[in-house]
């Protein structure tokens, strides 16, 4: 059953963490609906947030592989049904 979940990224150091983040959300682009980032260039960081549509092995499957990349900290809202 797809779900509908909201993944929330901050990026410690975004030139050092972007290019690999970007090619993981890219390699799920078929769950993607949605993606907003904000940079905080004065404090080198990045919030991004991404609108996933899908089963629930796929979001926790780019959420845990978001998660490993070094410098970003990630958390997910589900829904329930």
């Amino acid at each position: 059953m797809d779900r509908i979940a909201v993944i929330g990224a901050v990026l410690e150091d975004p030139r050092n963490s972007q290019q690999s983040f970007n090619d993981m959300v890219g390699a799920f682009k078929g769950i993607i609906k949605g993606r907003m980032g904000i940079p905080f260039d004065a404090k080198n960081k990045a919030v991004i947030a991404i609108t996933v549509e899908g089963d629930l092995d796929e979001i926790n499957s780019l959420t845990g592989k978001l998660g490993r990349l070094p410098g970003v900290t990630v958390k997910t809202a589900v829904s329930a049904d």
